[in-house]
């Protein structure tokens, strides 16, 4: 049982965990409690949002169509486009409509040389929505003697050509009907051609002309052509996906795709062409939209429309339409793209890159920092000293360690020697005699150092007397008796064992006529009598 709460416990904490970590991705994002992903579209950044309250303005609501699959993020409320990304930097939606966006077919006209129809992909207002400028182009599909053009009715003027392309079949016959002519993925101009679309619009006037009106469109060998906009290159990658086979361009089934410029407050230009004050960034509506305080707005216009976009302020990136929405950049983990490969220290909105103390060079240069010679040259003179202090302190610890060798050896032989003497003076057998008498066997045998020590290493001043057979001197031992101690120059090795009985003997005699022998040193070379002090 406690293993089975433990287990719900840990499992609720996780999805907790999991319900802030999606919370907070959110924020980052969209507003909170609104979903910020629909489909393949994993991100829907503010100023558009998916359903009531989750959007700027009107035109920026967009709607999850789960009738789909996968489900598909749509644009508006009719849905003509469907969102393939959104890009608050540069200010653009990437949208497809499936079967491409149809301005017409040269079926119907009868065989007349002229055509006129119009393209209303965004509908007529476009709302904050344009074909972005350069990246679009104009497309005829399948078109032999065709020529197209794009125009728009300007006030005054009558219609201005923005685009045009015409597209040839000489020499086609019907063998040909499959065959496109490409060039590294572009239409030459037999059977497709393509032009891009310098000024974007919201909506566009489309004629097309018959070159050859002696052939009727039914009998062209590529059949009735298709006139379409489209995102520039989507072409060439169609044309390498079938490699180079008739383009699969079905109005029932081809998505194509084009590249939308949106603003805020996009509105038309005024009479006089110039941009309403409520769709610039000196505007009320400027001040309202670009939320985060490392933003900055940023007026943009198209041929007709005017508005603005909020961008972060250099050295910040994320969502500049929320509060807090724009972050520092840490230019210092990305040395590659900010070019710092010295010491990098990050700061709000930007960066401090220099060479690191020591070095000098290019610190935009991968290995473009190098030692200076002034810091070479001083760290020499401080690895010369530093070389030095440490041969100094290497001979010192040596000598000492040579010292403190010495002296262990000394002492090591002078143990192996007084060692020696014992054995040779037969202490072993003096140690045999008094055993049976602990109380004299336990200061009996006399250590020499302890007779060193009473005597202060046999110092002069401690003499008592002496003649030709050895010397006395005074001493007192660790246990405070006072001792005379008896050191003579000759031994007589042959005698040894009956001096060890006499000292035996001796040592057992307690009168007080009799100077009473506290023991003996058999550690020297010749042993040391140690006798009551008589004054």
């Amino acid at each position: 049982m406690r293993s089975t709460a433990a287990s719900l416990i840990s499992l609720a904490v996780l999805l907790l965990l999991l319900s802030l970590h999606h919370a907070v991705a959110a924020s980052s994002t969209g507003l909170p409690n609104c979903t910020t992903s629909c489909g393949d579209v994993s991100s829907v950044s503010y100023p558009f949002g998916i359903g009531a309250g989750c959007y700027h303005s009107p035109g920026f609501n967009l709607t999850c169509d789960r009738t789909h699959d996968p489900p598909r993020l749509l644009i508006g409320d009719d849905g003509a486009f469907h969102v393939v990304n959104i890009s608050l930097a540069n200010a653009t939606v990437r949208a497809a409509r499936i079967g491409g966006i149809n301005i017409t077919s040269l079926d119907g006209l009868g065989g007349a040389a002229d055509g006129r129809t119009a393209w209303r992909g965004l509908g007529s207002d476009g709302g904050p929505y344009a074909l972005s400028d350069g990246s679009n182009e104009l497309v005829i599909v399948r078109g032999c003697d065709v020529l197209a053009q794009l125009t728009a009715g300007e006030c005054g003027s009558g219609n201005v050509t923005i685009s045009g392309c015409a597209s040839f079949c000489p020499g086609l016959g019907s063998a040909g009907r499959d065959t496109l002519s490409l060039s590294d993925g572009r239409c030459t101009g037999v059977g497709c051609c393509q032009m891009p679309i310098s000024i974007g619009r919201s909506s566009y006037d489309v004629q097309y002309r018959r070159l050859d009106v002696s052939r009727p469109p039914e009998h062209d060998p590529l059949g009735l052509p298709l006139v379409l906009i489209a995102e520039q290159r989507w072409l060439q990658q169609e044309a390498a996906s079938t490699r180079g086979a008739a383009l699969p361009v079905n109005l029932d089934e081809t998505p194509v795709p084009v590249l939308l410029g949106w603003a805020i407050g996009s509105t038309p230009l005024g009479q006089d062409g110039s941009p309403l004050d409520n769709s610039t960034c000196s505007g009320n509506a400027a001040r309202s939209a670009c939320k985060s305080r490392h933003s900055s707005c940023r007026d943009v216009a198209t041929a007709v429309r005017s508005g603005y976009v909020c961008d972060c302020q250099q050295g910040y990136h994320g969502n500049p339409y929320l509060a807090d929405g724009c972050q520092d950049v840490n230019e210092c983990e990305r040395p590659e793209d900010y070019g710092c490969f010295g010491e990098c220290t990050n700061q709000p909105g930007t960066f401090l890159c220099r060479c690191p103390p020591g070095t000098q060079g290019n610190h935009t240069q991968r290995h473009g920092c190098a030692v200076s010679p002034l810091h070479r040259a001083s760290s020499s003179t401080g690895l010369s000293i530093g070389i030095g202090v440490s041969s100094g302190l290497a001979l010192i610890l040596l000598a000492i360690l040579i010292v403190l060798l010495a002296r262990k050896h000394k002492h090591r032989k002078a143990k192996n020697l007084r060692e020696r003497f014992f054995q040779q003076n037969r202490g072993q057998l003096l140690q045999q005699l008094v055993a049976q008498r602990a109380d004299i066997a336990e200061r009996m045998i006399i250590p020499l150092e302890e007779l060193e020590k009473a005597t202060n290493n046999f110092d002069k001043a401690r003499e008592l007397g002496g003649g030709g057979h050895g010397t006395v001197y005074k001493g007192i031992l660790s246990d405070l008796h006072v001792v005379a101690i008896k050191r003579s120059k000759i031994a007589v090795k042959r005698e040894i064992d009956e001096f060890i009985n006499e000292v035996a003997i001796l040592s057992q005699i307690n009168h007080r006529n009799v100077v009473k022998l506290f023991g003996c040193c058999l550690e020297t070379e010749v042993p040391l009598l140690v006798y009551e002090f008589i004054p």
